[in-house]
């Protein structure tokens, strides 16, 4: 499979949120705008400054890259990220990032800085390359998805990060609220993978697609999604009283060492409800962005890749992996 080649005059088409991360979006758009001057450059920017308008601006850049073979780009968090990925995957596009969000694993697995003007230069200077893309019921995810207890976190996160402002502190502080309270629903759950099957009662089932946040919580299968693979990790059953530690085991980079924890590699997995009461849907987390989705979820590593401008060495993750 080759590679889109992006051309000296090839034009860009950002897609830019205006609610992602600290930085303003004024200023983003100045950096962005006199970068691309400099360089002179092509471009168009789709300002996402309403709800509900990402879905049809990601699809409007793609359809204008696909026309002039131009370049689809990303300027948010991993959920604005996700959402311009989905309408670019398949669709022959090369792919940017401008990351603009707040833990920017995506961006920072792939060497793309978080600081706008740098990031940019890389846009400028280098050649798509493929990167590997999870798909539960065909949606797109390129960090992570989730259902069950870590959904519930990441939906109660944002409500604090509406609250109180958007860093990691605030995110795990939130996190920690929503584990203390206990009383969460414990799923029974038949996951099938390579042939065999496996029944097990979770509070919450994770699925990585990224290998620098599965080294930082210190999962053993972090580098599954480089050898192609999905990494699953799923909670025993466990007490009120242990969730706060297993959260802060996490935050230590040692959640791979408790007893209570299974994880495992795999390229396809189906995940099954019940049989007692199964729910016809299920809310799933990819990348942060909360949705109702159909049972039985399907997770598996897409066919095509996504064509990722980006270095070919990722500082932070070599790091990690020390």
């Amino acid at each position: 499979m080759q590679p889109p080649h992006i051309g000296p005059n090839a034009p860009f088409f950002i897609v830019l949120n205006a609610s992602s991360g600290s930085e303003s979006t004024a200023e983003a758009r100045q950096v962005i705008e006199e970068g691309l001057a400099a360089a002179d450059r092509k471009h168009r920017i789709f300002l996402v400054d309403g709800p509900g308008r990402l879905q049809a601006l990601a699809r409007e850049a793609v359809e204008r890259a696909r026309a002039v073979g131009g370049v689809v780009v990303a300027a948010g968090g991993d959920g604005t990220i996700n959402a311009v990925a989905q309408a670019t995957l398949g669709s022959g596009c090369a792919f940017g990032v401008l990351p603009q969000g707040t833990f920017n694993y995506f961006s920072r697995t792939h060497g793309i800085p978080r600081d706008t003007a740098e990031a940019l230069k890389i846009l400028l200077a280098e050649q798509p390359r493929a990167v590997q893309v999870g798909l539960v019921n065909d949606r797109v995810f390129l960090v992570n998805a989730s259902m069950g207890l870590y959904a519930e976190l990441l939906e109660e996160r944002e409500t604090y990060k509406a609250r109180y402002g958007r860093s990691r502190w605030i995110a795990f502080f939130a996190g920690l609220l929503t584990v203390m309270r206990g009383r969460h629903r414990h799923w029974n759950l038949r996951m099938a993978w390579r042939g065999q099957e496996k029944d097990i009662r979770t509070p919450t089932l994770f699925v990585g697609n990224n290998p620098l946040q599965l080294l930082q919580v210190g999962i053993e299968h972090a580098d599954a999604p480089e050898q192609g693979q999905l990494a699953a990790i799923a909670l025993k059953p466990v007490g009120a009283l242990a969730m706060p530690g297993l959260l802060v085991r996490g935050a230590m980079g040692r959640l791979g060492r408790a007893d209570q924890v299974l994880s495992f590699p795999f390229e396809s997995m189906t995940v099954k409800a019940g049989p007692l009461r199964a729910p016809r849907r299920v809310k799933v987390a990819t990348d942060g962005e909360i949705a109702w989705t159909e049972m039985p979820l399907l997770f598996r590593v897409s066919p095509e890749p996504l064509w990722l401008v980006r270095p070919d060495v990722a500082p932070e993750l070599e790091a990690a992996k020390q």
